[in-house]
């Protein structure tokens, strides 16, 4: 039974809301403001050289100076272009597979004990295998990062199906459900918060691929823009290649977070 005083998702947020969620980012700013101060304070005074750990000033001029020259873009848009390809075609494959070993214990039976066991090499052990197949061309880079986007794909695609409450399919069967409409009214449904929660996966799990596909072969993208700035020991472009990689990995995952609060809103047990 609802509560009269409760309010509906889709009503305007109370005023309190905006002073609750401000007082929230100002609290959550203490440590990382406090880290900064200390950091440029450490580096000013000398007591750590430029080349072992430049200052945030200085690596927010590097920043600025690449976004001037448009480099930071070119290279950030390479970036997010191989990761996006790879998680489409390592995703769709992890979603097909896992709906299709979460419905048919048959396919579980023949497929699962083979990508279980996939599952644990490493990205750092197969990479030197897909680069002589493939080179040091687009392909091979695409290939490892959708390598690491099909598994939490499925795993979390099979678990959700899996999951699924039993007395669904026992509607389903009252209903006469077809294969089709139960599994798009009733098993997807179902097993959303698992699939969400593998997409979410999937594409940290892209981008963290990315790093390791460009550091290993690239002429361009953020990972051969750190990899090049080792060589000229330019310490303050790393941890600009660092920060782009943090603050678009936080991105990407707080826009998945947003379409879970949209997508999932209508399940009572959902806490968004």
């Amino acid at each position: 039974m609802y509560s009269a005083n409760a309010a509906s998702p889709d009503q305007p947020r109370r005023p309190g809301y905006w002073k609750r969620s401000g007082k929230d980012l100002l609290l959550a700013s203490i440590v990382p403001v406090v880290l900064l101060a200390a950091w440029q304070f450490v580096g000013s005074a000398g007591y750590v050289t430029p080349e072992f750990l430049p200052t945030p000033l200085a690596i927010a001029e590097q920043l600025a100076r690449l976004l001037g020259s448009g480099e930071l873009l070119h290279h950030l848009g390479v970036s997010i272009g191989r990761a996006l390809t790879g998680f489409a075609v390592g995703g769709s494959l992890g979603l097909l597979i896992g709906l299709l070993t979460g419905l048919l214990r048959e396919a579980e039976y023949v497929l699962d004990p083979s990508v279980q066991l996939l599952r644990l090499v490493p990205h750092l052990a197969i990479a030197p295998l897909i680069i002589l197949w493939f080179g040091f061309g687009e392909v091979s880079k695409v290939v490892i990062i959708a390598i690491g986007a099909f598994f939490p794909m499925y795993l979390n695609t099979y678990l959700g199906i899996r999951n699924a409450d039993n007395k669904l399919f026992e509607v389903a069967r009252v209903l006469e459900f077809r294969p089709l409409k139960r599994m798009t009214r009733l098993t997807i449904p179902s097993a959303a918060p698992h699939i969400l929660l593998g997409l979410r996966l999937s594409l940290a799990v892209s981008w963290i691929g990315l790093v390791v596909a460009e550091l290993i072969g690239s002429r361009s993208g953020v990972g051969f823009l750190i990899n090049e700035a080792k060589q000229n020991a330019t310490t303050d472009i790393i941890f600009v290649g660092i920060l782009l990689f943090a603050v678009v990995g936080k991105l990407i995952d707080s826009l998945v977070r947003l379409l879970e609060r949209k997508w999932l809103r209508w399940r009572d047990s959902y806490q968004g």
